[in-house]
């Protein structure tokens, strides 16, 4: 996978809870990324994809819960969250889904 894939394919979907609103508006963001992706790759999606500068980026990784079914025992999908924190005066869009760029 190339650079620009790659860098497509690190934000899944904003986080839209009541804690997500409170920083919005002091210009941090919350973003469900890859699993696998790192501050810096979650640093450069998030300036290509929106075109903002970002400043911050703090990373929380939440295990999966063991849980139960029918008696068997299942596990929950891992996932990260990547809290942004933008310059000042800039804001993220998170109404819309980005457009991609043509080939």
């Amino acid at each position: 996978m190339n650079d620009d894939a790659r860098l497509w394919s690190v934000i899944r979907a904003p986080r839209v809870t009541e804690k997500a609103s409170r920083l919005s508006g002091q210009g941090q963001y919350a973003l469900r990324v890859r699993t696998g992706a790192t501050k810096d790759e979650i640093r450069r999606a998030v300036a290509a994809v929106f075109g903002v500068t970002v400043l911050e980026v703090n990373v929380l990784r939440r295990r999966g819960k063991i849980k139960r079914f029918a008696g068997r025992l299942g596990r929950r999908v891992d996932s990260k969250i990547a809290y942004v924190r933008l310059a000042p005066g800039q804001q993220l869009d998170l109404g819309t889904p980005p457009v991609e760029a043509e080939s």
